[in-house]
């Protein structure tokens, strides 16, 4: 029996869901048809072999073999959708990474400026912090090796590490006259794809910005840190922000939105035959108790972000605030293909809402449209086109096709007119017919 194990994601990474897939031998009766169409499809392949054979011995180059065959098969899944793809062995183990949110590294969010790498910021309680690393730090050298002429992904590369080992950073601080040396113990580091705050004593702001492995405890954590500063006779309800997160995993997903609902379905899956259809239903247990909760998204949103919208708009358990999403509404399945070989990304089922809506080349439609303000030299760089402008996108599953929406969130909050309006409306300050939701209103499309 030859298997192949599968990772089932949404959006920009793969997910630890696995779905195994087993190839066992059959015999079956096909008919005349089928059999010029299995004919047909072998002279395809006759003639890729033909090309290949004569690129390999005519080109004005010696080509690279393998090149080749990595630049075919790019091409044939680019045919397929925008979503469809091959990684090499390098990206697949990025994305693996990316997925689970960890890896062994110094704690430091990091940016370039002017061939440098400045410390955005230490993560608080890793070894970059420990070490007394601070916002604005200058990284001259790693291990006495220059930094100046490394990329951005190239100088972060080097300070991933296996844990326990070490690495030493030359840093220019403002206010120091010599550089300072420190070595520092490579560690295991969480991204922190949750973040959260109380607004003003009453009101719990919980910002998503990735669906990850750690996404659902983030937030678990997050409620639990809210609940312990504020007293539940204090606390007016939830913000959950999900503007300008380009989603992640379907598992977390899917346990990010059973957080807030006591029964029913989340999201179903459906791919190319009636038999692959998946439900999957939430478990009793609100972690908010019964708290109002409003969720806020913008062109940015995707994917796995498009789902916990959907499900919480569809069961009535949220208002939805901001503007349209992207309208991803397809899952992908991450095929490894084998040590050294990298791994498929295929695009396998789109997914719909409870009520049965597929959101693909639409996004969901909140129930209260909030456009910002968007300064003058921004307006050009500030929406986005969403699924429906891509190339070879998957069309809708029905209606019409929406595409554009505003993805700008303001830095200063006290411009934010989405947020303002969702802590004004739980504080009773304004007023609006889809707030609290009702559970007779119609679901928007």
């Amino acid at each position: 029996m030859m298997r192949k194990t599968s990772l089932i994601l949404l959006g920009a990474a793969a997910g630890a869901a696995m779905t195994l897939l087993a190839v066992q031998p059959y015999t079956v009766m096909i008919g005349a048809r089928a059999q010029a169409a299995v004919a047909d499809t072998y002279r395809q392949l006759n003639l890729f072999g033909d090309v290949f054979e004569r690129v390999r011995a005519d080109y004005v180059e010696k080509p690279n073999d393998a090149k080749l065959i990595e630049t075919a098969i790019n091409g044939m899944l680019a045919g397929l959708d925008p979503h469809s793809s091959y990684m090499d062995a390098k990206s697949f183990k990025d994305m693996q990474v990316q997925t689970r949110g960890e890896f062994g590294g110094l704690g430091i969010e990091v940016t370039m400026e002017e061939g440098l790498i400045k410390v955005v910021a230490p993560i608080d309680e890793t070894p970059a912090a420990k070490a007394g690393i601070l916002a604005n730090d200058l990284i001259t050298k790693l291990d006495d090796d220059q930094v100046q002429g490394l990329t951005l992904n190239q100088a972060v590369e080097k300070m991933r590490g296996p844990v326990n080992t070490k690495i030493k950073l030359t840093i220019v601080r403002k206010g120091q006259d010599k550089p300072i040396e420190v070595t520092i113990v490579r560690d295991v580091i969480r991204v922190r794809a949750v973040r959260s705050e109380v607004k003003d004593d009453d009101i719990g702001y919980i910002r998503m910005t990735q669906f990850n492995e750690q996404t659902t405890e983030g937030l678990k954590k997050a409620i639990a840190d809210i609940t312990a500063k504020v007293s539940d006779d204090k606390l007016k309800g939830y913000v959950l922000d999900l503007r300008n997160n380009p989603g992640g995993l379907l598992d977390q997903a899917i346990s990010v939105s059973d957080a807030f609902l006591q029964k029913g379905e989340i999201v179903s899956t459906r791919g190319r035959n009636a038999e692959e259809t998946q439900r999957f239903n939430a478990r009793p247990g609100d972690l908010t108790k019964g708290k109002p909760v409003i969720v806020l998204i913008n062109g940015g949103s995707a994917s796995a972000s498009e789902i916990v919208a959907g499900a919480l708009q569809d069961h009535r358990r949220v208002t939805v605030i901001g503007t349209r999403s992207f309208g991803k509404g397809s899952v992908q399945t991450i095929i490894p293909l084998g040590s050294g070989n990298g791994a498929l990304r295929l695009t396998t089922a789109r997914y719909y809402t409870p009520s049965g809506r597929s959101i693909q080349a639409k996004g969901i439609t909140p129930d209260i449209e909030v456009l910002q303000d968007v300064p003058e030299e921004l307006k050009a760089k500030t929406d986005t086109k969403g699924e429906a402008s891509l190339r070879g996108h998957l069309k809708a599953a029905e209606g019409s096709e929406q595409t554009g929406s505003q993805s700008y969130i303001p830095p200063d909050v006290k411009n934010d007119k989405a947020l303002n309006m969702a802590m004004d409306l739980l504080r009773g300050v304004q007023v609006n017919s889809a707030f609290p939701p009702n559970a007779k209103t119609p679901v928007p499309n």
